[in-house]
């Protein structure tokens, strides 16, 4: 009894460590964007042009904006994971964490491998966090809260979400660029490659009679974090 309660802490741990360090690396990916200085992804734009207006950090506007989704769970009857809420805050800390150590980027030189560094270990960092099978992001809940409660095909929801939160974005000073245009093409294979990676990491098989102390959704629950 005793090897299969350890077993199962053992599985629960290695998720939230999976779970932390996709959520860490997601942030820093964002704050790597944002120095290369060459187009931020749909959210990341928004949140710049909050910063720019309210002169806020960008991890700090990400905290408000996310908590913001979130509430707009309540009346679409969403349920958050453990996942959302430290969504929520791990990847805006890690976004000004970042930040803070990383200088300004000058050059193309410099500034095109610090982009493609940015979407690369975003669709890491979006595969790992949503194989830990903790909860959807609260921009994704939203989403597909949308999509049960219209009835509106989740693609047609996604895209007006992101065509709004570009342009508010963009009219309030975010950074629209040729990286936002190859993250937008990127990001989907990246994070399916990268969740098939950790997934069939997570699939190998317990001894009988383990389960998770901690419900574990599929991954396709949770989409794509943004």
């Amino acid at each position: 009894m005793s090897d299969t309660t350890g077993h199962s802490r053992t599985h629960v741990t290695r998720r939230l460590i999976q779970l932390y360090g996709g959520l860490t690396l997601y942030g820093a990916s964002a704050a790597l964007l944002v120095r290369a200085e060459l187009g931020l992804e749909p959210w990341g734009v928004l949140h710049q042009g909050l910063n720019e207006l309210t002169g806020i950090s960008i991890g700090v506007v990400s905290i408000v904006v996310g908590a913001i989704v979130l509430l707009l769970w309540i009346p679409l009857r969403q349920r958050p994971g453990l996942g959302t809420v430290s969504n929520v805050l791990v990847v805006g800390l890690a976004m000004d964490g970042t930040l803070a150590v990383v200088p300004e980027i000058h050059g193309l030189g410099a500034q095109i491998p610090a982009m493609v560094a940015g979407i690369v270990f975003n669709g890491v960092a979006t595969g790992l966090y949503i194989a830990a099978r903790f909860g959807p992001g609260p921009r994704d809940g939203l989403m597909t809260g949308l999509n049960r409660v219209t009835g509106r095909s989740v693609r047609l929801v996604r895209t007006a979400i992101e065509v709004a939160v570009v342009v508010t974005g963009f009219l309030l000073g975010g950074s629209l660029g040729v990286g936002t245009v190859l993250y937008a093409l990127a990001i989907g294979p990246l994070a399916q490659f990268f969740l098939g990676v950790f997934t069939a990491a997570e699939s190998t098989p317990e001894p009988t009679g383990v389960t998770s102390e901690v419900a574990e959704p599929s991954p396709e629950q949770a989409i794509l974090p943004q």
